[in-house]
């Protein structure tokens, strides 16, 4: 079967991934409950650590702590409210992405309304209209999360707001750059299994099973510590760490994500729908 794609249809799929969240019953609730532990997230740690690192009478005890995670950059932002954020962000949207991107075709395959959508578009569009619709997505999660830190900080100092705003694009382009492999990696196991809930008993197996794995074969032969690269957010401590800006820290999750969703494309080419 030749390839065949079509951006148009691609982008209508994409869409229909908005609808589901915004404007039906079970994306509001999903969308609620976010809602909600975000209102915590803000609320709780980040308002209130915030408080603790500005604080002249923590500040030594903060500089110490962030130094000794190699953290201490992170004290010379404009704004304690989004560095507290960054660390949080940074560790658990990749985390909340495989959950929220576990069922991209695995409903749609078991009701059979995947053969109905084929007639329509090829495998293609279909693995990369719900990969990019989930994108979004979690790019519109991103970016209102990040919007509710930076009014918290302008509230509590309005001379900020330049540089907490500039501060907040590059957190928010390196946050999509960090979920897109994790996102493409449940592409991948959409491609062949038909349940959301295996989708992540597979992730939860191959992110406990593959590093030890890579570990032990890395002993015999140090060339297989390559494979350390097939791991989504391999590089998300030395991005976490803001140790530079170097090209590695795109590339790695860029060419992981498009590694899966290749492999991806192949095997739903393939499979039975």
């Amino acid at each position: 079967m030749y390839w065949q794609f079509s951006f148009q249809r691609a982008w209508s799929l994409a869409s229909f991934e908005l609808i589901r969240l915004f404007f039906t019953k079970r994306g509001a609730l999903a969308l609620a409950a976010f809602v909600t532990v975000w209102c915590l997230i803000l609320y709780y740690p980040v308002s209130s650590a915030a408080a603790m690192v500005s604080s002249e009478t923590f500040k030594d005890m903060a500089m110490q702590l962030f130094g000794t995670l190699g953290l201490s950059e992170l004290l010379t932002w404009p704004a304690p409210e989004l560095a507290i954020y960054w660390l949080v962000a940074a560790y658990s949207f990749p985390v909340f992405s495989l959950y929220a991107a576990s069922d991209q075709t695995c409903a749609d395959r078991t009701r059979g309304t995947l053969r109905f959508i084929s007639l329509r578009a090829s495998r293609t569009e279909i693995l990369l209209g719900r990969f990019f619709g989930q994108v979004m997505i979690l790019f519109l999660l991103m970016l209102f999360t990040l919007l509710a830190v930076v009014v918290m900080a302008v509230y509590r100092d309005s001379g900020v707001f330049v540089d907490t705003g500039i501060k907040g694009l590059g957190l928010l382009k390196e946050l999509v750059i960090a979920v897109l492999p994790f996102i493409a990696l449940m592409s991948f196991f959409n491609s062949f299994i038909r349940s959301s809930r295996l989708a992540l008993i597979a992730c939860l197996l191959f992110f406990g099973l593959a590093p030890v794995f890579i570990a032990v074969i890395e002993s015999q032969l140090s060339i297989f510590s390559v494979l350390n690269y097939a791991l989504p957010g391999i590089q998300l401590s030395d991005v976490i760490n803001r140790q530079g800006s170097g090209v590695a820290n795109y590339l790695i999750p860029l060419g992981q994500t498009c590694c899966y969703l290749l492999a991806g494309d192949l095997i739903m080419r393939r499979s039975s729908l």
